[in-house]
């Protein structure tokens, strides 16, 4: 079954995961040349994390505001989830870029608050029941 009763903890775990980033996208877009100087981080680079944080938060806020959710969209979630962790440790890995300090901090923490999001997302799914018809 492809339906499910929402866990509390997965509602509210995917509309936290969008209201961060509703946040932190909007902040990356408007602000992207302030925090390019501050992170030493590529502009470009910031304002498209930004603009693909808009759409994705309000995806997550639809998402977890109702009482059931599609399975597959809740595993949709955490691959992108996922997907942007590991972005953004190849970021630095890779040596894509070279930030300064305060840039590797806030990629790494970044990070670090996605991989908490996919946690709580799914405990979340694992205490879900499935939709009874």
């Amino acid at each position: 079954m492809h339906t499910l009763n929402a866990s509390p903890l997965l509602r509210r775990a995917l509309l936290a995961d969008g209201l961060v980033g509703l946040g932190t996208g909007s902040l990356l877009v408007l602000a992207a040349g302030w925090f390019a100087e501050l992170l030493a981080l590529p502009r470009e680079l910031l304002l498209g994390a930004g603009l693909a944080l808009l759409p994705l938060g309000v995806f997550l806020l639809w998402l977890g505001s109702g009482e059931r959710v599609n399975r597959l969209l809740v595993w949709v979630v955490l691959a992108l989830n996922a997907l942007w962790v590991v972005d953004s440790l190849l970021l630095l890995v890779a040596g894509w870029v070279t930030p300064n300090l305060l840039g590797h901090f806030f990629v790494i923490a970044q990070a670090l608050v996605v991989l908490l999001f996919i946690e709580l997302e799914l405990l979340g799914l694992k205490r879900s029941e499935p939709v009874v018809a």
